[in-house]
């Protein structure tokens, strides 16, 4: 099968790299020519596990190609999707002003009937104004087909090849069955919708997920108050099979590019309905401040902040991963510097992106480096560099032996008989 992606971005990339190595002949398309000429020498833009060994073993086999031609690569192609991004707007809608754009050159260039796949994630109702407005410029009858991703960061090209679900949101048969066959491989379920469905499932989803983080960091803030501890609490819930073990770590609260986005996105699409979603709405607001519990923690061991030197372990919003779009790393180095103390960072990734966003912190390569003089250290994302540290040597170059377990990943009792002052959350 011929296939365009539209946006090379990490949705469209990892979806192309994907298709192409089911045997399809895929052609990547995107507006930014120094990006497409980085990955035609084999550059891939985005740190994701498996991804540039996928797409370098496409390209040799001549089933991938990387072109800013979008005209030529719509008229090549029976099947074309769209995985171009959708920003927030100010009002916490998705932006379709690329959607758009790539509908309308879709429409100009058919040359046949064709069979778009909306794979970006849009306000529900989308798939129907994509098809409208591609029909306006079309002489071909074009069907537009909602099929949202589920790709989680750091392990997408797992998530693509070995699905829990394909959604397919559909209104032709000759297209349902065109995407179905395209997804056949994979041997997973499919789920066949409208349109209007698939696309609420991904909101629905992520909201739902993001709501599930939120829920058990409240449990994490009560097992403090009461004595309890949280990875006990969230074990004895998770072997509930109606309730899953999964989401169920309690933490500094989740960022990302969709969960935010998506929370928020599925707000709008609600109140646009004159119907708030009350339990959502918390999701968002519990969050935001669970991201400043480490902060709280330093400020209850320290009677001020002014002049430590507290060391960050992990900028990314999650390990395997430089995608640093609503960190909880952020919202704590802020804080930190805001309060006068001298803050290091440390991550394998994420630190070029970091130096982007933050101002006023320090980077080290080393974790044993940045613990001299260090009065307390804060895993934020739990890299599995960080994971099996030697805290006996850490513990004789640190000031003060304040270790602030952001991701309740270390052993408290260990730490406790090295001389540390544990904080976990919820422990």
């Amino acid at each position: 099968m011929k296939i365009a992606v539209v946006g090379t971005g990490y949705v469209g990339l990892v979806a192309g790299a994907c298709l192409a190595d089911l045997g399809n002949e895929v052609i990547c398309v995107d507006v930014d020519e120094k990006k497409i000429a980085a990955l035609r020498q084999g550059k891939i833009p985005i740190y994701e596990p498996g991804l540039e060994e996928l797409v370098a073993k496409n390209v040799r086999e001549k089933r991938i190609f990387f072109t800013v031609d979008s005209a030529k690569a719509i008229r090549e192609s029976r099947i074309i999707f769209i995985a171009v991004g959708t920003p927030q707007g100010s009002d916490g809608s998705a932006d379709l002003k690329y959607v758009f754009q790539v509908a309308e050159t879709i429409g100009r260039n058919a040359n046949e009937p064709k069979i778009v796949v909306d794979k970006s994630t849009v306000p529900v109702g989308t798939a129907r104004k994509v098809r409208e407005l591609i029909m306006k410029h079309s002489k071909h009858n074009v069907e537009v087909v909602s099929n949202p991703e589920f790709l989680r960061e750091g392990s997408a090209v797992r998530d693509f090849m070995e699905p829990d679900r394909v959604v397919i949101g559909a209104t032709s048969e000759e297209a349902e069955k065109a995407i179905y066959d395209l997804y056949r491989p994979l041997e997973c379920g499919i789920l066949v919708t409208t349109p209007e469905s698939a696309e609420l499932i991904k909101y629905a989803s992520n909201a739902f997920l993001a709501t599930k983080i939120s829920f058990i960091n409240e449990i994490a803030n009560l097992s403090e108050l009461v004595g309890a501890d949280i990875n006990e609490v969230a074990k004895g819930m998770g072997l509930d099979a109606r309730i899953g073990k999964h989401f169920l770590n309690a933490g500094c609260g989740y960022g990302g590019s969709c969960f935010p986005k998506d929370v928020q996105a599925i707000q709008k699409i609600a109140k646009d309905k004159n119907y708030p979603l009350e339990i959502v709405e918390a999701t968002e607001k519990v969050n935001a401040r669970q991201k400043l519990v480490p902060v709280q923690k330093l400020n209850k061991e320290f009677s001020s902040l002014k002049g430590k030197k507290i060391v960050l372990l992990g900028l990314a919003f999650k390990p395997n991963t430089d995608d640093m779009r609503e960190a909880s790393s952020i919202e704590i180095a802020n804080a930190l510097v805001k309060q006068g103390a001298t803050v290091v960072a440390v991550d394998p990734i994420a630190r070029e992106n970091a130096k982007k966003i933050l101002k006023g912190i320090a980077y080290s390569d080393s974790v044993y480096e940045a613990a001299k003089g260090a009065d307390a250290i804060v895993l934020v994302t739990e890299w599995n560099e960080f994971l099996e540290l030697d805290f006996e040597k850490i513990a004789k170059e640190m000031k003060s032996k304040i270790i602030v377990d952001g991701r309740n990943v270390y052993d408290r009792e260990k730490l406790i008989s090295l001389g540390f002052k544990y904080n976990g959350v919820g422990r």
